[in-house]
């Protein structure tokens, strides 16, 4: 087998190992027919989390897209209302601005949006919180849960990446668990893709979305770090754009 023909077989083995698939993709051969189009996913359902108002979107925006194309109820959280995201706004006002926003996000994608308690760079980490974003998962009872890797420079999307962490242990591991990159090399750190969704169909909706956060400037940040970044996840995946993730699996062993 020459290079070129080595690179297109493992690059349709990393596609076929898309979340899309979250039922049967770690097993998935190579060159397997993307779930996406191959049929429905009649009562799965996603929940992303992100720790402010357009985390999800610039996050993961195009799998939220394929898998509601996929047919998947897809239910979008945000930790927080972006409290402290805008500069000459009460934390009241901002949170106001930012919700409004982020409600139009999620119906860009026709999803459902949920917003937390906690308060933008303020969040916290307690028995209280730990409760709550446990309570909150097991409410809905998701078949995968996306969310923030861990190792990233802002606290708040630390907090939420542990607070999810938590719950999916505490509720004994009934959801697979991925984490997403948020501007890489700035915010999220070491980040080691273990799967890529292909989203080359969907990179204008989730810009569409990632727009609609007017007050955070996207014109001044979406094409040089997530425009980028897709771009380069879909190099390492052989497709046009993709966004990466890392898929946590039980270890074994009892819950603590």
């Amino acid at each position: 087998m020459d290079r070129r023909s080595m690179l297109k077989k493992s690059g349709a083995a990393v596609l076929g190992a898309s979340i899309l698939g979250v039922d049967a993709f770690a097993s998935s051969p190579a060159g397997a027919e993307n779930p996406a189009t191959a049929g429905k996913a009649a009562g799965k359902k996603a929940m992303i989390i992100g720790a402010h108002p357009d985390d999800p979107e610039t996050g993961c925006g195009g799998t939220m897209a394929a898998l509601k194309d996929a047919g998947w109820e897809v239910v979008c959280v945000y930790m927080t209302k972006g409290e402290a995201g805008i500069p000459g706004k009460t934390h009241d006002e901002a949170a106001q601005i930012r919700k409004a926003e982020a409600t139009e996000a999620c119906k860009v994608f026709g999803v459902r949006p949920i917003f937390m308690t906690q308060i933008d760079g303020s969040s916290e980490i307690n028995k209280e919180r730990y409760d709550e974003m446990k309570h909150l998962i097991d409410s809905e009872k998701p078949d995968i849960v996306l969310t923030h890797w861990p190792i990233d420079s802002h606290r708040d999307h630390r907090n939420c990446s542990c607070l999810v962490y938590d719950a999916w242990r505490y509720l004994g591991y009934p959801f697979e668990l991925f984490y997403f990159e948020v501007m890489s090399g700035m915010q999220s750190q070491l980040f080691h893709p273990t799967d890529y969704v292909d989203i080359s169909k969907y990179t204008q909706i989730k810009r569409d979305a990632s727009f609609c956060h007017k007050s955070q400037d996207p014109e001044g940040w979406y094409d040089k770090w997530h425009g980028g970044m897709q771009t380069f996840r879909g190099m390492e995946s052989n497709c046009a754009a993709a966004e990466a993730f890392i898929h946590l699996r039980r270890s074994g062993g009892d819950i603590l």
